[in-house]
């Protein structure tokens, strides 16, 4: 028996030092110490040894493991050094090579203008405001004097969550909550996320951009609200730009107005952006309801004032001449890197 283990050291000896490769490391392992081993083989067979000779080929056995196993190690340690080697030759990184160009992005052109019109507000004193785009019913409509049978309450109109629950159609809900929280003089702007049940295509989309505005003090009056929003116009359009007010019913102002700006593609004269009228329609407003003033814990016999709303998307693509809505939100860098 003991030549047997004679033979397995040297012939591991020779195995080991010819290993190329891990995985020829790892099988050679296999062969001499593994459960069906060679050299377990050999120590399985020590029951059919004398007394006498046990001990000392038990002895000898150990030791022959423990060589090989050191062996093994050594060589695994020689195998790795070699690898990590052979990688920094191959895989080294020239620091002085010009490095990838790095396309730098814009801000998208809804957060552009967004950015404007928010320098143009609160440059006239007012703060900016924001709330939750899952609202409540009664914020939405209720507190806004919408009746239970106004159209835009249909479940074909709104994106309903539960009863109670929807995703806004209109950030006006802010302004609500803002009354209810401070007392006047109030002076915001709400823009925002709103949500409707519309059809995709060139000017509509189910998801969009509003900014509302809201005015509350003693003795305001529809010139306060013509002078803001003839500032406004002049500011994002240029001093050229003139508005005007047509008549109109929103539930939440009396008297309501849709408000329009000069075309600012032919100065009025009349062209396909404002199909041969001079005008573009631009956003609504009117004097708050006292209805709703009333539901806000505010006397309409003491106090007064004035909201607008109008669409993000629609001033950007009037500003810019864009034609689609939905190039605005197909990320194609072709069109975006225009901005």
């Amino acid at each position: 028996m003991r030549e047997k283990l004679e033979k397995i050291k040297l012939e591991s000896t020779t195995e080991l030092e010819n290993v190329n490769t891990l995985q020829q490391l790892e099988e050679l392992r296999i062969k001499y110490l593994g459960k069906k081993g060679e050299l377990t083989q050999v120590l399985r067979g020590m029951g059919a040894l004398s007394t006498e000779e046990r001990p000392i080929v038990g002895q000898f056995a150990n030791e022959i493991r423990d060589y090989i196993n050191e062996k093994i190690e050594h060589t695994e340690y020689c195998l790795k050094r070699r690898e990590l080697e052979n990688r920094l030759r191959n895989e080294f990184i020239d620091v002085t090579m010009p490095s990838k160009k790095k396309e730098l992005g814009n801000k998208h052109p809804i957060t552009k203008v967004l950015d404007e019109v928010k320098e143009i507000f609160v440059g006239m004193g007012f703060s900016i405001v924001e709330g939750p785009e899952i609202e409540k019913v009664y914020y939405n409509f209720d507190a806004l004097n919408h009746n239970k049978f106004h159209p835009a309450r249909d479940m074909q109109d709104t994106f309903y969550i539960t009863e109670d629950l929807l995703l806004r159609t209109q950030t006006s809900p802010v302004q609500v909550r803002t009354m209810e929280k401070m007392s006047p003089p109030i002076r915001i702007i709400a823009p925002g996320r709103v949500y409707r049940a519309d059809e995709i295509d060139a000017t509509h989309s189910p998801m969009f951009h509003q900014i509302e505005g809201l005015v509350i003090d003693k003795g305001i009056t529809m010139a306060n609200l013509k002078g803001t929003l003839d500032v406004f116009a002049k500011k994002l359009y240029g001093d050229n730009v003139k508005t005007k007010f047509r008549p109109h019913h929103f539930p939440f102002t009396e008297p309501s107005a849709e408000v329009d700006c000069s075309c600012v593609a032919c100065s009025g004269a009349g062209c396909r952006v404002c199909k041969g009228s001079g005008w573009i329609e631009v956003l609504g407003a009117g004097m708050v309801h006292p209805n709703v003033l009333r539901n806000c814990g505010i006397d309409p016999e003491v106090y007064s004032g004035f909201a607008f709303g109008m669409g993000l998307d629609r001033i950007v693509m009037l500003k810019y001449d864009i034609d689609d809505l939905r190039l605005m939100f197909e990320n194609d860098k072709r069109f975006l890197s225009q901005f």
